[in-house]
């Protein structure tokens, strides 16, 4: 086996290149893992700009991805050599207070593989044996990177507990909010609606289950909502979501907006009709449930993935992943 490997490597400057690095060595307690594919979300978009708070630089980003093991360490129990693997890229200490409570994603030293420690766009990889989940050889390979941002999309929805039943409206229909109609049809949400400025996703939101899929919030047939999601990140859409919800309306706030985007908020409305405003990062312990879900999803989720690139032309899947018209694009390797 060679000792070196093709990677990505991002500078946090906007520069991305194709680089000969060593292959990672199966250290104590780790797993080495060859990725069959790694999904671009906008968080890399982000981190490869250096508009990210926890990226650390050079590093090969990569944290949406499934593979093979090649590799296990000393002490590494339950993991062999071949065995179809998915990853939770949170690194987590495990002892601090968020860590205590089960919220090992808002853990005080948070380590996400691709964004502070290197990730999955590359030959190979190593991560902790405690972030590796066995995937039922059921799920498809091209299927398994969806699994970390659908289990972003679990996370988010456990935030607001009795949602079920209750009118939604979702802003932004890449691959994040139409995972969350999905998911949202599928559990029982009287109503879904999508707010996408994009004709091609407001017709791939209409195909997963949206009861309408409007390019304004001016358009939609109801004025206000119980809950309502944001996965756009941008911070008009934000600031459309909190004024779309009625009396105790709550906001979920998943997209990822740049650490200096501001919106304007007027208390009163907070005050007078109980709002609540909920963060939802990243997947918590939720990687599980997850896989244990796209063994009967990956049919529709699979839809999501409008474009895929090889390793070396990672800089142009950065660039489709830009673009409205694409939904999910993956780097296969």
């Amino acid at each position: 086996m060679s000792t070196t490997m093709r990677a990505a490597v991002a500078d946090g400057m906007g520069g991305v290149e194709i680089r000969d690095v060593p292959v990672p060595i199966a250290e104590d307690g780790r797993v080495v893992i060859a990725p069959v594919g790694t999904g671009v979300c906008g968080t890399d978009l982000h981190l490869v700009s250096g508009d990210y708070p926890h990226g650390r630089f050079p590093v090969v980003p990569g944290h949406e991805f499934a593979g093979h093991v090649t590799a296990v360490g000393p002490g590494v129990r339950g993991i062999s050599e071949g065995d179809y693997v998915g990853v939770n890229p949170n690194v987590s200490c495990g002892r601090c207070t968020w860590c205590g409570r089960g919220a090992t994603n808002l853990c005080t030293a948070l380590e996400p593989v691709g964004v502070a420690v290197d990730g999955s766009c590359a030959e190979y990889v190593s991560v902790p044996q405690g972030i590796v989940f066995g995937l039922d050889a059921r799920i498809p390979e091209t299927a398994a990177p969806l699994i970390e941002p659908f289990a972003c999309v679990l996370h988010a929805l456990e935030r607001v507990p009795d949602w079920r039943e209750q009118e939604m409206v979702v802003f932004g229909a890449g691959s994040i909010g139409l995972m969350a109609v999905a998911l949202a049809r599928d559990e029982g949400a009287a109503g879904i609606r999508v707010v996408e400025p994009n004709a091609v996703r407001r017709a791939a939101a209409s195909e997963f289950g949206a009861l309408e899929a409007v390019s304004s919030p001016s358009d939609l047939s109801r004025e206000t909502f119980d809950l309502a999601l944001d996965a756009s990140g941008h911070p008009i859409a934000i600031g459309q979501a909190v004024d779309a919800l009625g009396p105790r309306g709550r906001l979920i706030q998943m997209g990822v907006a740049s650490p200096e985007a501001a919106v304007a908020l007027r208390p009163y409305d907070v005050f007078a009709k109980e709002l609540s405003i909920i963060g939802s990062n990243s997947l918590a312990e939720k990687y599980e449930q997850a896989a244990e879900r796209m063994v009967d999803l990956h049919p529709e989720l699979s839809a999501l993935i409008t474009a895929t690139f090889p390793l070396e032309e990672y800089a142009h899947a950065l660039d489709a992943a830009k673009s409205p018209d694409q939904i999910k694009v993956q780097v296969r390797l």
